[in-house]
C-alpha cells in the first residue's frame, strides 16, 4: 500500500502567483492600463458573493479573508496573504458572478485587473493561461484537504493545523502578534468562540504554547504537529 496522504486545514494560499512573469512587456503594459489599486481596511468587503464581476485581484499586501456567508454561518475558505491572486473562480466567461466573499483581515492593498483584459490575456497567452490553471489546481486541491479536515478532525487538530499554519505561512516566525479576534481564530479552525479560548487555554498551560494578549509563541512544534497528524 502506498504511503497515507495527511492532510492539513490550513486556509493560507501556497502557491506563488508567477503568471504575470509569462507576459511580454507590451501585455504588462495593456494590464497596467487596465488595472487600480486600491487599499482596502481592516473587515473591508473586496468583493461580494453573488455580485456581478468586474475584477480579479491581486493581493500586493495585507491579508484578505476568502468566505462563503448565508447570513447566519461563515465558511472560511482561503487566506490570501500577498503575492497571490483573488477571483480565480469567475475567470471563466460562464461565470459573471462572485462564488465567494472577501474581506480584508488587516490593511490589504489590492490591485483589480479588469476582468475582460485579464480574460484576453488567457485567451492569447498559452503560458500566462498555463500558470494560471496551475494556481486553479493548487487551490482547489487545498480546499479538498480543508474540507477533510474539517470534517474529519477533532478539535485540536484543527486548531493545531491553523497555529501551525499561521506561524509557518504567515509570520514566518515562532513568535507572532496575530492581528485577529478569537472570533475570528474560531472561524478559521471551524469551532466557536468559546471553545477556541478554552483549547488555547489548555495548549498554554501544556507548554505548547506561550499567549500574551495578542502575541503567540509557539514553543514545541513537534507536538502541534503531533496533534495536526493525528486530529
Amino acid at each position: 500500500m502506498g504511503n497515507q496522504q495527511k492532510f492539513t486545514g490550513c486556509p493560507i494560499s501556497i502557491h506563488p502567483c508567477k503568471c504575470f512573469e509569462k507576459l511580454s512587456p507590451s501585455e504588462k503594459a495593456y494590464l497596467d492600463d487596465n488595472s487600480v489599486k486600491i487599499i482596502y481596511k481592516r473587515k473591508e468587503i473586496i468583493c461580494k458573493q453573488g455580485s456581478f464581476v468586474s475584477d480579479v485581484m491581486f493581493v500586493e499586501s495585507g491579508l484578505a479573508k476568502v468566505f462563503l456567508d448565508d447570513g447566519e454561518n461563515t465558511l472560511v475558505l482561503k487566506i490570501i496573504p500577498g503575492g497571490n491572486l483573488l477571483g480565480l473562480a469567475s475567470v471563466s466567461e460562464d461565470n459573471n458572478t462572485y462564488q465567494y466573499s472577501a474581506s480584508a483581515y488587516i490593511d490589504t492593498e489590492i490591485t483589480q485587473i479588469d476582468i475582460n483584459a485579464f480574460r484576453e490575456l488567457l485567451n492569447i497567452n498559452a503560458d500566462f493561461a498555463r500558470e494560471v490553471i496551475d494556481i486553479l489546481s493548487a487551490n482547489s486541491v487545498q480546499i479538498y484537504g480543508r474540507f477533510f479536515c474539517l470534517t474529519h478532525k477533532q478539535a485540536y487538530g484543527r486548531l493545531a493545523d491553523i497555529l501551525l499554519c499561521l506561524s509557518d505561512r504567515v509570520f514566518k516566525n515562532s513568535e507572532f502578534e496575530l492581528p485577529l479576534s478569537r472570533k475570528e481564530l474560531a472561524e478559521l479552525s471551524g469551532m466557536s468562540s468559546e471553545t477556541v479560548i478554552r483549547m488555547l487555554k489548555k495548549f498554554n498551560e501544556e507548554g505548547l504554547i506561550a499567549l500574551d494578549g495578542k502575541k503567540f509563541i509557539i514553543n514545541d512544534f513537534s507536538r502541534l504537529r503531533r496533534i495536526s497528524d493525528t486530529g
